[in-house]
């Protein structure tokens, strides 16, 4: 398997990162790669902290570490204090580059890379108990460079699934034979640091396709690549998705890319159909960041000729559906997901699995008859009611159908008669719609005991750049409210 300085060299003389100048990208990996093999050379290879904002910088970072087999945890630059010191606390970091790391005061050793200003790279002082010197983490060193990507922000516990090249690699094959392609042209406005964001990059890097990124608000605003659309993928989460459908021109514009993923978050069925409207060539997926994004994907074709699911499981991943007893599960009937995939990760950090076991995921779905995936909702969202299970999906979809909401989330609240009560946390198109109305036109599509008996109108709801939801926050919302109504 080809190693990441093969890939920078293979890619050296073309014009593959849009809008970035390459020479500097190419000299900052080299640079890089070269100051770590001379630290690694005394000793265990450091432990990275990579949060760069500036995207050629943070890609660049991420080869030089993978190249010369040093661990990198991806970080989002902006996590705040709280969230800062949980991954400190975890990492204990041998080298941080990006921002932040004055507030930790782990030193102010100049690193002289290129032109990278001191203030963003440090290297731990000698005298630091978490120095290179120091005893690491139970991991052994790596024969493959451990790439570290965040998970489980949004439940308030930031987690590093433990990927390798061989992992993300793996991803990328399944994904290239799945869709049939020898090089793969990304626009990327997803964020690097997370899942969604590397794999588009590792696609276009490791098969010689192009790679644009711009931030979404960019796009937003129309400032966009001069690029031949049919030639390239974009992945967006639904929130996203949403905006873009808002707006004719960028409507247009998204509707002549060859694919348009879409992921992250559940997407409602209102969504599909008003993407479907516009011809947008629409792929929604189902991966996470455990198995290196994608394990399965509906295909455009199958998009817009009204299927709905999705879509087949990719070459590099088996799904199985089991009873909680673990049996297997005929078709169409609703279980756990399990999952085997080379492109698995290989634990949490710091504790590695050995073995390739079976991942039960928290998410609920069958297999139809043709292969396709359909997930139903997450275990742990199930709420429920008078002795009822009841899937926040299924509820949020029918609102969203209304026509009367932005964004909605359903979640239960602790109830003494029923258990849990239904609660509607959600933002009203107009500041004038009642909760009444949006009932009134439930009742026709939703079980009586599916209708929320509480809804909080707010301006705007908890969710983080892949769209979702913080339902720990959306709790402390609701609590605020009722006891407001209470007193």
């Amino acid at each position: 398997m080809e190693r990441p300085l093969n890939y920078l060299n293979n890619q050296a003389q073309n014009d593959w990162l849009i809008g970035y100048n390459i020479c500097q990208f190419n000299q900052i990996a080299q640079e890089l790669y070269l100051e770590l093999t001379q630290l690694s050379a005394y000793g265990i290879p450091p432990k990275i902290i990579l949060a760069e904002r500036e995207p050629l910088r943070f890609l660049a970072s991420f080869i030089a570490a993978c190249a010369a087999n040093c661990s990198v945890f991806l970080c989002n630059p902006d996590w705040g204090t709280q969230e800062w010191q949980q991954v400190f606390d975890l990492v204990k970091p041998d080298i941080i580059w990006g921002v932040g790391n004055r507030e930790w005061g782990v030193g102010n050793r100049e690193w002289g890379i290129g032109n990278r200003n001191c203030e963003e790279i440090t290297i731990i002082s000698p005298s630091s108990p978490s120095s290179p010197s120091s005893p690491h983490s139970p991991l052994p060193t790596p024969h493959s460079p451990l790439i570290l990507i965040p998970t489980g922000g949004s439940s308030g516990q930031i987690k590093f699934a433990i990927h390798t090249w061989e992992t993300l690699i793996a991803s990328v094959q399944g994904f290239t034979e799945y869709f049939q392609l020898k090089q793969v042209n990304s626009f990327c406005v997803l964020p690097l640091y997370h899942v969604s964001g590397l794999m588009q990059f590792m696609r276009s890097f490791t098969t010689g396709g192009k790679l644009a990124i711009l931030p979404f608000k960019a796009v937003e605003t129309g400032q966009i690549f001069n690029i031949k659309q049919s030639e390239f993928l974009i992945s967006l989460v639904p929130t996203q998705l949403q905006r873009l459908l808002q707006n004719s021109e960028l409507t247009e514009w998204l509707s002549q890319f060859n694919t348009v993923f879409l992921g992250g978050a559940p997407a409602w069925n209102e969504l599909l159909e008003k993407a479907r409207f516009h011809r947008i060539r629409l792929a929604p997926t189902y991966g996470m960041t455990e198995t290196a994004s994608q394990i399965a994907t509906l295909k455009p074709d199958d998009f817009l000729v009204g299927k709905i699911s999705n879509g087949q499981i990719l070459p590099h991943a088996k799904v199985t559906i089991r009873n909680q007893q673990g049996e297997i599960l005929n078709y169409n009937q609703i279980g756990n997901i399990t999952i085997q995939a080379q492109s698995l990760a290989k634990g949490y950090y710091p504790i590695t699995r050995e073995n390739q076991a079976d991942f039960q995921v928290d998410d609920l779905g069958f297999l139809d008859e043709q292969g396709h995936l359909n997930i139903v909702g997450r275990n742990s969202d199930k709420i429920i009611t008078g002795g009822e299970n009841i899937y926040p999906a299924e509820i949020e979809s029918a609102i969203q159908a209304t026509q009367l909401v932005a964004d909605i989330c359903v979640i239960g609240i602790p109830d003494k008669h029923w258990g849990q009560a239904l609660t509607a946390i959600y933002i009203p198109k107009k500041s004038n719609t009642s909760a009444l109305k949006i009932q009134t036109l439930l009742k026709d599509k939703l079980s009586k005991f599916k209708i929320p008996k509480y809804w909080i109108p707010q301006q705007n709801l908890p969710r983080n750049s892949q769209g979702k939801i913080n339902r720990q926050e959306l709790q402390q919302i609701a609590t605020e409210f009722l006891q407001n109504l209470i007193t």
